[in-house]
């Protein structure tokens, strides 16, 4: 029976033994977090191993009386600084995006200064058009009431294109009202050259102000 006994003392004996050494080693880990304790250089292996980060040595003093507390503000503080770090980082980011949309906008407001000059010199021309084909409708009105010899002395001292304009304006104006446009009779009175000149030129483009 006596045989039986003994690997059961032993057995517990081991079983007391590691207990003992996880409360110490326990302890030591705990009494170290709390900063009573340095065991930083003992437990860095062990921390290495676990891939735990080893305890930043603490700069509260062991037997100070509000040691738990100054541990708790020791902690808040570091990760103020933490939190510090990151919106620093943070703010920096903002700046480069900041910038790059200032840029972006810009260069928005560049191009719609752009577009607002085309738009622009569009109308201004559109509008110099306007009033070229009123003062084109106006000639047209005004010669056709002259007698047929000072008509073409005038047309004969304008430019092709200006005299073309006003020839087709009044031959436009004969057709919707039924007429017979008086256009020929104008080109006939003309130096033959001229004439011949402008009669290929209205061929050329029979439509619209050149």
């Amino acid at each position: 029976m006596a045989s039986f006994g003994r690997p059961r003392v032993l057995g517990r004996i081991v079983v007391l033994l590691a207990l003992i050494i996880a409360l110490v080693v326990g302890g030591i880990v705990w009494f170290d977090f709390l900063g009573i304790v340095d065991a930083k250089n003992l437990l860095s292996p062990a921390y290495r191993a676990l891939g735990i980060g080893a305890r930043k040595a603490s700069l509260i003093a062991a037997d100070s009386p509000t040691l738990l507390e100054d541990e708790r503000m020791a902690k808040r503080l570091e990760a103020l600084k933490t939190r510090s770090e990151e919106l620093d980082t943070r703010e920096t980011v903002i700046g480069k995006m900041d910038a790059e949309v200032g840029q972006k906008v810009q260069e928005l407001e560049e191009r719609g200064k752009a577009l607002d000059d085309k738009e622009k010199s569009f109308n201004d021309k559109v509008k110099q058009y306007e009033n070229r084909k009123v003062n084109v409708e106006q000639n047209a009105d005004y010669l056709s009431g002259m007698p047929p010899e000072k008509a073409v002395g005038i047309l004969g001292a304008m430019d092709d294109q200006t005299a073309i304009e006003i020839l087709r304006a009044v031959e436009e104006r004969a057709k919707a009202a039924g007429e017979v446009s008086i256009v020929s009779y104008w080109l006939s009175l003309l130096p033959a050259d001229r004439s011949a000149a402008l009669q290929r030129k209205m061929a050329l483009k029979p439509n619209g102000l050149e």
